[in-house]
């Protein structure tokens, strides 16, 4: 059997916080169980608006939203959470055929996403990877990464081009510096959702897409392109 990994707290050493949004309430109590096994500070809602109420006394740092919910959907739930200013990451539920609310979720700010009838180890996974990029501190996470007059602080969760900060999301955050990571270095979707969704199997090569126009707006705005396409091939970052 494999070691069990080291838990992740918060970077001041508190448990790490986690909302599971679910009115299936089996389902909830066992993703509840599950996280708290991670050692992790969970709380569950069954609605919308509980789950809002929820998100404004909790302050949770990772977030499991179910999309199928009666009254306030899910996608209700992300839509006034960002809205409001509020970046925690976001994990969807969705159902298998429901590429729609996928993608709606995705553009409108969701970090990740699973489809029902899910692993609940990959789940946990999935979470873990959000945690350690979004909320833990990593001891040897303390390189700066440059393309150009692009650079990224992977020590304190930085992006600047040119002196001038650029704000990402934990998604766009990991997507960037895997580019940066390999600068020239022509990136596939199916490497790029192995390497930032940790999918290990054919994911929706939509996702990438829409991430690299995200980055392209927040970062190509401030000057050269850095972030090119290779059509058919997929995608590069590199100064002129």
């Amino acid at each position: 059997m494999s070691p069990r990994p080291a838990p992740l707290t918060r970077p001041d050493g508190t448990p790490i916080r986690a909302l599971v949004v679910d009115d299936e309430a089996n389902l909830s109590e066992l993703l509840r169980m599950a996280l708290q096994n991670e050692g992790w500070d969970v709380r569950t809602a069954a609605t919308g608006h509980e789950a809002l109420t929820v998100i404004r006394e909790f302050a949770p740092d990772l977030i499991v939203l179910d999309i199928m919910m009666p009254g306030l959907d899910g996608l209700g739930v992300l839509a006034r959470m960002r809205a409001a200013g509020n970046d925690a990451p976001v994990l969807l539920l969705t159902a298998k055929d429901a590429a729609e609310d996928r993608i709606a979720g995705i553009g409108g700010g969701a970090d990740d996403y699973v489809t029902k009838p899910f692993h609940l180890e990959e789940v946990v996974l999935r979470l873990r990877g959000m945690a350690r990029r979004h909320v833990a501190v990593l001891a040897d996470a303390d390189q700066r990464l440059r393309v150009g007059d692009l650079s990224l602080d992977e020590e304190a969760y930085e992006v600047e081009r040119g002196g001038v900060p650029v704000k990402l999301t934990a998604r766009e955050f990991e997507l960037l510096r895997y580019l940066m990571q390999n600068p020239r270095r022509v990136l596939s979707k199916a490497q790029i959702l192995d390497e930032v969704w940790s999918y290990d199997f054919g994911g929706d090569g939509s996702v990438v897409e829409i991430y690299i126009s995200y980055l392209r707006k927040k970062i190509d705005s401030l000057g050269e392109p850095l972030i090119h396409t290779v059509r058919g091939v997929g995608y590069q970052i590199k100064a002129s």
